[in-house]
């Protein structure tokens, strides 16, 4: 399988699936950002997570598309969905349960959630050993800043700096996620930022990104090893 810690993949193993997106991130990111961070996030969980316990764990092949409806009216989002996405969900799970024994899906995009949910919830009723996990950390965010804002573009300065074109970034709309939610549902990002960014990347960089990183890795790293998932499948 492409992306495997070890060229060995066992019957047993623990398999990592990291779930993107394409979509809009604004001028200045590219529309993989999720995608690469949710790739990177679970190769890293992955070693880490390996090297513990001297045991292999496989990466799938990253999911790059998924539920970004809410980016639709900016060019470039590419989205299939949240009742697709959850079909493709329960049948990659369904497929790899026949020789895993244990499947988490790492996201990076929070249109996912209800995809990730509703399939999660059906695989474990039919038995599957699965749970989903977020690409989040406790570290606290400066501001509102949910997309392409100050946090992923610090990721992206540390995990792909050559994707990411700071000479374009601009603030987006910085007022308090609840005070916008009901425009948003409606009338999706566009309807609340014109330049798709929900917050605002000034004073990112690098270094920022490897802390950020470092803490997701930590959190999923704990989450996989310790926890349980909720009724959800979440990993809390």
């Amino acid at each position: 399988m492409a992306g495997a810690v070890s060229p060995a993949v066992n019957r047993g193993s623990l398999v990592l699936v990291p779930l993107g997106s394409t979509e809009q991130h604004g001028p200045h990111l590219p529309l993989s950002t999720d995608s690469i961070i949710a790739t990177r996030v679970a190769h890293a969980v992955a070693h880490s997570l390996s090297a513990a316990a001297a045991t292999a764990v496989v990466v799938a092949p990253t999911l790059h598309f998924g539920s970004s409806g809410e980016h639709q009216s900016f060019a470039g989002t590419v989205s299939i969905g949240t009742d697709a996405l959850r079909f493709v969900l329960v049948e990659l799970v369904r497929s790899l349960s026949t020789w895993a024994g244990r499947v988490v899906f790492v996201n990076g995009h929070g249109g996912n959630v209800a995809a990730l949910v509703g399939a999660v919830v059906q695989l474990r009723s039919e038995g599957h050993d699965v749970a989903w996990l977020p690409c989040a950390t406790a570290l606290p965010a400066p501001g509102t800043d949910t997309h392409a804002g100050r946090v992923e573009t610090s990721l992206l300065l540390h995990l792909a700096p050559e994707l990411v074109h700071l000479d374009r970034a601009e603030a987006g709309v910085t007022l308090p996620l609840a005070s916008i939610m009901a425009a948003l549902a409606v009338g999706g990002v566009a309807a609340v930022s014109p330049n798709g960014i929900l917050g605002d990347p000034a004073g990112a960089d690098a270094a920022e990104g490897a802390r950020l990183f470092a803490a997701i890795v930590a959190t999923a790293h704990d989450l996989i090893d310790r926890a349980t998932p909720t009724n959800r499948g979440r990993l809390e």
